[in-house]
């Protein structure tokens, strides 16, 4: 019993050190940058580790790209915070704190964060179609949410290139330099104990455009039905 409990311990340990070691690889040079010898080269383990516990290098980028996600925010975790506020006013902050948070985080910063971005830049093909999926998933509830609040069907383009509006800002947390951003903007102060104000500010500049698409005239309305045909 000892020993089955020590070998399922160093196999838990090993399993993590390779997602470790090879979501800092993955980060810096993409899924075909990196090499199963120098991960396990650098994880210290055995050459056949990768195989054995991931089936391979596509079974290890899958689980590096999940464990990326999960120390970020996970899908599940975003919507279980929307579906919590009674409102679309509410729901969308939640929303935002939730994103900025996680753009605001230490993880951020790390391998977990570089990888995401660079999935949202550039796809691999491998977990393209499953990002996406995460995308389309995230979409639908700010479309919900804005077309509540907007009063227009979420299938409405206008909903759509609002939705691009609100997110804009937090891509460009994603995606740019932290160093260049404390550069061009050093009064921005993204860290933790900021993530607060910044999800106030933003969440106030969305409302206010969401209100204006709301209070567009009854002769721009045809127009966005035209549109949807």
């Amino acid at each position: 019993m000892g020993r089955r409990k020590t070998v399922r311990v160093h196999g838990e340990r090993t399993h993590a050190r390779l997602i470790e070691v090879a979501g800092q690889l993955f980060a810096e040079r993409g899924l075909q940058g990196a090499t199963g010898q120098e991960i396990c080269r650098r994880a210290g383990t055995h050459p056949a580790s990768i195989v054995y516990h991931f089936g391979g290098m596509h079974g290890l980028y899958r689980e590096v790209l999940d464990e990326a996600q999960r120390r970020l925010l996970s899908t599940e975790a975003l919507r279980a915070a929307v579906a919590a506020q009674p409102t679309p006013a509410l729901k969308l902050e939640s929303f935002l704190r939730l994103i900025v948070g996680a753009l605001a985080s230490s993880a951020s910063r790390t391998w977990a964060g570089k990888l995401f971005g660079r999935e949202f830049v550039s796809p691999s093909p491998l977990y393209g179609k499953s990002h996406d999926r995460t995308l389309r998933q995230r979409a639908r509830m700010l479309k919900s949410i804005v077309g509540a609040l907007a009063g227009r069907p979420p299938h409405d383009p206008a909903v759509a290139r609002a939705c691009l509006s609100v997110m804009a800002p937090c891509a460009v947390m994603l995606l740019f330099d932290r160093h260049k951003l404390r550069r061009v903007f050093p009064e921005l102060r993204l860290a933790p104990q900021n993530a607060e104000l910044v999800t106030r500010q933003l969440v106030q500049f969305a409302m206010a455009g969401i209100a204006a698409l709301g209070r567009q005239s009854a002769d721009d309305k045809p127009a966005a039905r035209a549109e949807l045909r």
